[in-house]
């Protein structure tokens, strides 16, 4: 687990790497391309070429990212959360998304047991494919815990999300693309328990700056808290920032 500058979560975790969406302004594949060296193809760890997944049993030294951003399972950062005894907000796969369809089902309850084996620890989860969570909840994989957060990553009005009265959930809208606007009129609380905004930071930001009418049709669109990552800093000025926790007053 590293230690995050992420405002939301006090450190991030990654036990799978690597994803399939495309994103354009993802920062995590730049970094995967910058700092990775691929293993060659037959390599000992190596699992599905085929389908692009692998897996990893053992860290590969000096290379972080041995698959570049092809996902991949690191099975030695499982133990992770149980070796850190004082309790963290944990934003997992903070460089993946555990639920892509292309994640086996085996993976996503490997890392839900690892976080059950550490429960003093918040687990903060989040994915550009909310339908995986239906799917598992369904089959009953997804576990009901209090200390488990379903989140949606939902940078335009056109993406879906995780809705549940059974679950915690959220929406990271960020970036914030075009004139996001969820509603005209104020969402439920059991659609969304927390809503996190930012901008576009990095290549491109400069062409996708969210207005002020913007950020306000979203906050005006929920009841639930909302927090303001500093790249809205110098849009809403510090009075009007919104640094809100739902876990805090409880």
């Amino acid at each position: 687990m590293n230690k995050s500058k992420i405002e939301w979560c006090d450190c991030t975790w990654n036990p799978v790497t690597g994803c399939k969406h495309g994103c354009d302004y993802c920062y995590a594949r730049r970094i995967a391309e910058r700092f990775g060296k691929r293993l060659p193809d037959g390599a000992p760890d190596f699992e599905d070429y085929s389908s692009r997944i692998h897996l990893l049993r053992e860290k590969k030294k000096g290379n972080p990212y041995p698959y570049i951003f092809d996902p991949t399972l690191h099975l030695y950062r499982l133990n992770e959360p149980a070796h850190k005894t004082k309790p963290q907000t944990i934003f997992v796969c903070s460089t993946a998304d555990l639920f892509g369809d292309w994640v086996p089902d085996v993976w996503i309850t490997d890392v839900f047991e690892a976080c059950g084996k550490a429960p003093q620890h918040r687990y903060l989860f989040l994915t550009k494919n909310p339908a995986r969570y239906a799917e598992l909840a369904k089959e009953g994989l997804l576990p009901q815990k209090s200390n488990f957060w379903y989140g949606t990553s939902t940078p335009s009005t056109e993406d879906g999300a995780f809705a549940s009265d059974e679950y915690n959930t959220f929406l990271s809208v960020e970036p914030i693309l075009g004139d996001f606007q969820l509603l005209q009129e104020p969402l439920p609380s059991k659609f969304a328990n927390w809503v996190i905004l930012g901008a576009m930071t990095g290549p491109g930001s400069g062409k996708h700056v969210p207005t002020l009418e913007t950020i306000n049709n979203i906050t005006n669109s929920v009841t639930c808290p909302v927090f303001m990552k500093d790249s809205l800093l110098s849009i809403m000025g510090e009075e009007k920032m919104r640094r809100e926790f739902p876990w805090e007053g409880k």
